[in-house]
C-alpha cells in the first residue's frame, strides 16, 4: 500500500506511478480501504515495515491514530503484538519526533532509520539500498534475509 505521499516519493526517486507500483506487488491496497483484510488482527501476518515512514505517519501511529489503512494496519500490528518496523528518513529531528518514536518504541515498535552501513565497504548506491533492505527484512523476521554480518576487527 502507498499513501499518496508515498506515491511521490516512488515517482521521484523510481520514476513509478501506482500501477507501475502495484505491477511490483504480490497484494496491492488503497490507503482509503479501511475495511482491507489488513485492517483486522484476525488476518494474520509476521510483520508490517513501513517504509518510508514519514514524520507525519510516526505521528499518527504513536497517538493510535488510524485514519487510513496505513496507521490501522500499523495499530493492528501493535495491538496483534506483531513486529512493526518504521523506517523513518527525515532528518534533523524534532523534539516531537523524538517523543513520537519513544512512544512508538515504548508501545513495542522498531524504528530503524534507513542508515547506510560503511563497513563492508560498499561501491554502489544499490550496494547500500540492498543491505539496509536486507538488515529491515532481517528484523522483520525473515529468514531468507541475508545481511552482510559485522566479522570485527
Amino acid at each position: 500500500m502507498a499513501t499518496p505521499a508515498g506515491l511521490l516519493n516512488v515517482h521521484h526517486e523510481l520514476g513509478l506511478d501506482r500501477t507501475g507500483l502495484e505491477a511490483l506487488a504480490d497484494h496491492a491496497h488503497h490507503p482509503g480501504d479501511v475495511g482491507a483484510c489488513i485492517a483486522s488482527g484476525s488476518f494474520a501476518t509476521a510483520a508490517m515495515v513501513v517504509a518510508p515512514c514519514s514524520m507525519k505517519t510516526l505521528a499518527a501511529i504513536a497517538h493510535g491514530y488510524g485514519d487510513n489503512l496505513l496507521t490501522r494496519a500499523a495499530d493492528v500490528t501493535l495491538k496483534e503484538r506483531r513486529r512493526l518496523l518504521l523506517m523513518v528518513r527525515e532528518t534533523p529531528l524534532t523534539l516531537a519526533h523524538l517523543r513520537n518514536m519513544t512512544a512508538v518504541t515504548e508501545m513495542g515498535g522498531i524504528v530503524f532509520p534507513p542508515l547506510p552501513a560503511f563497513y563492508h565497504r560498499p561501491t554502489s548506491i544499490d550496494e547500500l539500498v540492498d543491505d539496509t533492505v536486507e538488515r529491515a527484512l532481517a528484523l522483520a523476521g525473515f529468514e531468507a534475509a541475508a545481511p552482510r554480518p559485522w566479522a570485527g576487527l
